[in-house]
């Protein structure tokens, strides 16, 4: 065990990210985003950091609060991708590029209209909302979101604090058509699952498999409080030496995502949890084409990925810390320590 943990520390960080990230200077990114809004949409942008918003997460088409790419000029959205990058790693990054770059694709297969007359496939309806001043020395907090994509962070003295809970789907899941087609945007998440699961003996796939029919969405939902699901599935300890290894690749993909300071931080929390507390749960079919769910389930930590619309060509993904999804664990010891003072 301690051999694969080492090695998952040594070895993964050396591909799955890039040089030290910029997170100190993001509330001056943020400011200078803000700062290059007309008041308008300065006005659309901003909402009080205890607004019940902050904690509204969606990730279906639907009407969305906050400006998007088609409300900013060049400039403007030159400014609110920087600000995105500086909370991603360069992989988040290119894949929340390509999410939204697959509404052109869904275009051509899938085109209706909203309720409020726009059209439901749109690469430029990703809205932006920011919650509370960002400056140097306070708490503040903001969303990028749209049609698979959300991303929610909050950020302390300059430095991200949380970055969950973060969404991110690919419809199609390989893209069937001639525009793009072959092009697979959540590869690593379906691929070293599926390697993995294949890889479990006939014992240990009975305690892995929880259900051979998969559930019809991730079990989390968007809500604030999550019901604690049963830790299902086979735990860490239970897997030999080549699968934990295989199974830490898995989970650093998702922590990957992140800018470099915050995944360091995020990776020792779930160390300190516990890397054996970790179970690896299975239901549904056993390779592509064929409806399936797992997750990564350990005392603060659930990651949700399933694969089931369109004739399992439609995937789901989601990061929850549960217990600090939207900053809750950092803001109880925040304010505490306010009233101390």
């Amino acid at each position: 065990m301690k051999f694969s943990i080492l090695l998952w520390c040594i070895c993964i960080c050396c591909w799955a990210f890039p040089a030290k990230g910029t997170s100190q200077s993001l509330w001056e990114k943020a400011q200078v985003f803000k700062s290059s809004l007309t008041p308008e949409l300065q006005q659309q942008l901003e909402f009080d950091f205890k607004d019940e918003e902050r904690t509204s997460f969606h990730f279906v088409p639907k009407t969305r609060k906050g400006p998007t790419f088609h409300d900013f000029n060049p400039n403007q959205k030159a400014l609110a991708i920087d600000l995105l990058k500086s909370c991603l790693s360069a992989e988040g990054f290119r894949k929340s590029r390509e999410i939204m770059e697959l509404e052109n694709v869904l275009m051509i297969m899938d085109q209706y209209p909203m309720p409020d007359g726009t059209l439901a496939r749109d690469p430029l309806n990703y809205h932006f909302s920011m919650f509370g001043i960002p400056q140097a020395d306070s708490v503040w907090g903001w969303r990028f979101e749209g049609h698979h994509l959300s991303l929610n962070f909050t950020s302390n003295s300059g430095v991200l604090v949380s970055a969950t809970p973060s969404f991110m789907g690919s419809n199609p899941g390989i893209v069937p058509i001639e525009k793009d087609k072959g092009k697979q945007v959540l590869r690593q998440e379906s691929e070293r699952a599926l390697r993995l699961v294949n890889t479990l003996s006939e014992e240990q796939l009975g305690m892995a498999r929880f259900s051979e029919t998969a559930p019809r969405e991730i079990l989390t939902g968007n809500g604030t409080d999550i019901a604690t699901l049963e830790p299902k599935g086979i735990s860490y300890s239970q897997l030999t030496p080549g699968q934990q290894r295989s199974f830490l690749e898995l989970l650093e993909v998702y922590i990957g995502n992140y800018i470099f300071d915050f995944s360091e931080s995020f990776r020792k929390k779930i160390m300190e949890a516990g890397v054996e507390h970790l179970h690896f749960a299975w239901a549904g079919g056993l390779a592509w084409g064929q409806p399936h769910y797992y997750r990564i389930q350990g005392p603060m930590l659930i990651i949700e990925y399933d694969n089931i619309q369109n004739n399992a060509n439609h995937v789901h993904t989601v990061v929850r810390d549960l217990t600090n999804d939207f900053a809750e664990d950092f803001l109880k010891a925040h304010y505490l320590k306010e009233h101390q003072d």
